[in-house]
């Protein structure tokens, strides 16, 4: 990060969203849980001067973009997911940069692990 940027972060954590993503048809006929951390950089000094919702990234808002996005159009592989997330947050120009993780607890592995995760990390066009 830039020293000049400003250092304020938007998180949300863990949600949860049921979609049919993966390469195998089980996966597509069943369907899994994912869930997803959300990390936006942003400039809240505005907001915070105004305490008005349109100077913001609207959490709210962009929680339930997320879901809808990942509860349909499947694809094959969570790092089209996580891109395909990364595109929705950035579309709101406030959001400077934001960073995706994608949990996959239940992906298709035969033996015995906590999670699978894919985190990637997008700017701003300039």
């Amino acid at each position: 990060m830039n020293i000049a940027e400003p250092a304020d972060e938007i998180q949300i954590i863990g949600l949860e969203c049921f979609g049919h993503h993966g390469v195998f048809d089980f996966e597509r006929r069943e369907g899994q849980k994912f869930i997803i951390d959300l990390v936006i950089g942003t400039d809240s000094r505005r907001a915070a001067e105004t305490d008005d919702l349109h100077d913001t990234v609207d959490y709210g808002s962009l929680a339930m973009a997320v879901k809808t996005s990942v509860e349909r159009d499947p694809v094959d592989l969570i790092e089209t997911l996580a891109q395909r997330i990364a595109d929705i947050c950035l579309a709101d120009i406030r959001a400077l940069w934001v960073r995706v993780t994608v949990h996959k607890p239940g992906a298709p592995i035969e033996a015995t692990f906590k999670d699978v995760t894919l985190t990637i990390t997008r700017r701003q066009s300039t």
